[in-house]
């Protein structure tokens, strides 16, 4: 398959999303964990759903969901930092926010070609 960056750094960080997941839960965290585990990997799933969109249009929609969930995601982030203040977590941020960069540049050099 041909190599897709936006997919590939989406699913290294759900795998690095998964690792902290299970962090939390061994610490007794089960809210914020879980929102943060379904934004995390949500965003490599529509970003998968995307690459077999039916029209450009479909494509853009499905990479807004998942630069939606990215942001989702930075949120947890933020959150999860606060109440756990001895966890870093400034390489799934920086990784966040990466990916949300991005998305929005696949997004508007899409739409413009729509």
């Amino acid at each position: 398959m041909k190599e897709n960056i936006i997919r590939d750094k989406s699913f290294q960080f759900a795998i690095k999303s998964i690792d902290l997941y299970k962090e939390l839960i061994e610490n007794k965290e089960y809210v914020l964990s879980k929102q943060f585990l379904r934004s995390a990997t949500s965003i490599g799933a529509n970003i998968e759903e995307a690459t077999a969109g039916v029209s450009k249009k479909d494509f853009v929609n499905k990479l807004a969901i998942s630069s939606k969930e990215a942001r989702e995601t930075f949120y947890w982030l933020r959150l999860i930092e606060y109440y756990n203040q001895d966890l870093n977590l400034n390489t799934l941020k920086s990784d966040c926010e990466e990916l949300i960069k991005i998305l929005t540049k696949i997004i508007k050099t899409s739409q413009e070609n729509i």
